[in-house]
């Protein structure tokens, strides 16, 4: 999708249909030679389905979304949606951007700065030939439903981001994609009015009946607006699911620092679990074989002195760096197992916690959480 040739949903798609296929939703496999990876991303979805991609700087995200808009050829792989084939290299079909019944929400919206927020709206509808009194009549149908109502006759300078972005999202629905791309499209706003947009962008996906694709590095936007998370690095697929399937079992330490826990891969044996490099980390469940473990920094309870009690895991560490983290103190802790812990300011004052200090971090076994690897 480009923002001056918005997606004809009635193009044909150059005499090509998927053979014997009906099937509804998204049905790709990307493959895209880049400079410094190889994105290689089998993705599907069904109807009114919202996936996130989520991944590092770098990881393929936007490479991924430029594929399925066609505005990147694919090198190999494949790409159907709703039954018919967009693209195809093995039979070298490739049906360009403006052909696809794809909409785009861009980061930086986009919108033509001459035209008002009336005929932004109208301009896809336009382009698929209906009346301009038709296309603006449906425009204006838009945004009422995001609340822009009075600002119709606004130029997009005159527009908040908010307000802008509201406006981008109802270009897009405008033509009545089969696809809904989002290239994060929270990123560009303040903090309190990202809590409005994100609302109402889940307000109106709930009731998009295609499938859309989010792109974001936000871990919150991706819970909140996403049925089920694709995780990427290094241009492959390393875990997806259900966002609290993947924030209870990550698999990464991409994941883990995503979602706010410590992660370690080790043996298990029983209650135990083992670490390359010989520590050992006592859990309640218990388990055979490659295992994670992972806690949350709030988990970690922190001493000058080796503590006395009920805790399995006790280590001494040294402290690597210490940040503000909300309203707490996030310490940095190096040694044995390296983790992150959170207390309050108070408590790292009384403590004397210093970078290149040590203390004794302990952990309750009941307090981690083991799953096979």
């Amino acid at each position: 999708m480009t923002p001056t040739d918005p997606p004809a949903s009635g193009a044909a798609a150059s005499g090509a249909t998927a053979s014997g296929s009906a099937a509804s939703g998204l049905d790709a496999r990307l493959r895209v030679e880049r400079a410094a990876f190889t994105l290689d991303l089998a993705l599907t979805a069904a109807p009114g389905e919202v996936v996130a991609l989520l991944g590092p700087n770098g990881a393929g995200k936007s490479t991924a979304l430029r594929a399925l808009a066609g505005l990147l050829p694919l090198g190999g792989g494949h790409l159907r949606l709703d039954g018919r084939v967009l693209e195809d290299p093995a039979r070298r079909l490739h049906t360009p951007a403006e052909e696809r019944p794809v909409g785009v929400v861009f980061q930086d919206y986009l919108l033509f700065p001459h035209l008002s927020a009336l005929d932004n709206v109208a301009f896809g509808p336009r382009c698929q030939g209906r009346s301009k009194r038709e296309a603006r009549a449906e425009a204006a149908g838009w945004l009422e439903r995001m609340g822009l109502a009075e600002h119709a006759d606004a130029r997009p300078g005159r527009l908040s981001g908010g307000q802008a972005q509201r406006v981008a999202l109802a270009r897009a629905l405008a033509v009545r994609p089969r696809l809904l791309l989002l290239d994060e499209p929270l990123a560009a706003l303040d903090a309190r009015t990202r809590l409005d947009v994100r609302a109402q962008l889940r307000r109106h996906l709930a009731a998009f009946e295609a499938v859309a694709v989010l792109v974001t590095h936000d871990p919150l936007d991706a819970m909140v607006l996403a049925d089920r998370l694709v995780v990427i690095e290094e241009g492959r697929e390393v875990q997806s699911g259900a966002p609290a399937e993947i924030a209870r079992r990550p698999r990464t330490d991409y994941i883990a620092r995503l979602v706010g826990l410590n992660l370690y891969r080790g043996t298990a044996d029983g209650h135990r679990v083992t670490l390359p490099q010989g520590a050992v980390l006592a859990t309640d469940e218990d388990l055979s074989g490659p295992a994670f473990v992972a806690f949350p920094p709030s988990a970690v309870t922190l001493h000058r002195s080796r503590p006395e009690g009920s805790a399995r895991n006790v280590w001494e560490l040294t402290v690597h760096g210490l940040d503000l983290h909300g309203d707490q103190v996030r310490a940095d802790l190096a040694g044995a197992v390296p983790m992150a812990a959170d207390l309050t300011p108070a408590a790292a004052a009384e403590l004397g916690l210093a970078p290149g200090s040590t203390v004794w971090a302990a952990v309750k076994a009941a307090q981690t959480h083991a799953y096979p690897a």
